[in-house]
């Protein structure tokens, strides 16, 4: 997590960056912030990790993670008086542990692919291989049916504790997931009969494939453009097994995609 305050109030109550600190915990350096000159306002940096033991230790199977804390001074020539005000910032975030992965168009006979990241640390793409290495490109003469789309979402620079697990991945053929018609490609251990899935919940990427269809309501479109979109899930490694749904089907599919 970064922390940005503004340094201009610290230095006209009199403080500098050396007399502030997470948490009232002036003896870690950790925990103590970095000017940063070179911006307009300069501001006051702090990072802190995610991955302190027991930060997580209660973690089950919440939605949501809390962080909260705060930033104040030290009077260092206080005694039993002081003139200076403290300076106190309290800070709250709330991160969802679930998102929903979306704005990746897809088109049958062609296709659009953003590769749209949700947030810095979840990405989805399309590979045109099992072995997720070649990006799906559109050709000229557009994607036909039944052609196999194989679907990564990946996070990066996340903390190791959590995997990625994809709870629901379906198919619109609008953007905008009110008034559209829908179609699911997997949800839990329930799939439709062309999707594979390849790995899920098990690691920091998750994987599955699907072959190109069109939507019955666009037979008298050249393209059915339809869009993706997951709902994907950080769970605790530790017990993320147990939320994964895995069926018999879901095995001899995943069995299938690496031969």
């Amino acid at each position: 997590v970064e922390l940005r305050i503004l340094l201009c109030p610290i230095y006209f109550v009199g403080y500098n960056e050396s007399l502030m600190a997470l948490n009232d915990v002036f003896y870690r350096p950790e925990c103590m912030g970095t000017a940063v000159w070179t911006v307009n306002p300069p501001i006051l940096v702090f990072h802190f990790p995610l991955t302190e033991e027991g930060l997580f230790s209660d973690y089950s199977s919440i939605q949501f993670v809390n962080i909260s804390g705060m930033v104040n001074s030290i009077d260092p020539s206080a005694g039993i008086i002081t003139y200076h005000s403290e300076m106190l910032y309290l800070f709250s975030c709330r991160y969802p542990l679930q998102y929903l992965i979306n704005n990746t168009e897809t088109s049958v006979l062609a296709i659009k692919d953003n590769n749209g990241s949700f947030i810095s640390t979840l990405s989805l793409r399309l590979f045109q291989d099992n072995k997720y290495t070649t990006p799906l490109q559109m050709p000229p003469s557009g994607l036909q049916l039944k052609t196999r789309i194989f679907v990564e979402v990946r996070a990066t620079n996340l903390t190791t504790r959590f995997n990625v697990l994809l709870d629901r991945c379906y198919a619109t053929t609008s953007p905008f997931l009110i008034n559209s018609t829908y179609y699911d490609l997997f949800v839990g251990c329930n799939r439709d009969g062309q999707t594979v899935i390849g790995a899920n919940g098990e690691g920091q990427e998750s994987r599955f494939s699907f072959e190109a269809f069109r939507f019955v309501e666009h037979k008298n479109q050249t393209i059915s453009t339809f869009y993706l979109h997951c709902a994907t899930r950080l769970c605790d490694r530790a017990i993320c097994s147990t939320l994964r749904q895995v069926s018999k089907s879901d095995i001899i599919g995943s069995s299938k995609e690496t031969n």
